[in-house]
């Protein structure tokens, strides 16, 4: 009798930014250089996905542990006031 293979799922905060020629470039804070693109948001998704499969392989390849985020961080916005006085509206905007 087949043994079933035990799958555990891992959560990642994506960071999705508009790319310069269109589409996303995506980057996984947690896991340092993993970094992909798609020319759709549902292209960035699916690409997102496979290299973090490929990052975590690689590091159980090599014996190193898989990192897990902490339930405890959230991604959010922060409003910083700067001074603007002496800087030309050309360079400020």
């Amino acid at each position: 009798m087949a043994q079933r293979q035990r799958v555990k799922i891992y959560k990642y905060t994506a960071l999705f930014e508009p790319a310069e020629e269109g589409g996303f470039v995506v980057t996984i804070p947690v896991l340092p250089g993993c970094v992909t693109e798609g020319e759709t948001f549902e292209e960035a998704v699916k690409m997102a996905k496979e290299a973090v499969k490929c990052y975590l392989g690689s590091l159980r390849k090599h014996g190193e542990p898989i990192p897990e985020e902490s339930s405890q961080g959230f991604v959010g916005t922060i409003d910083v006031p700067v001074s603007i006085r002496g800087i030309s509206a050309k360079k400020a905007g």
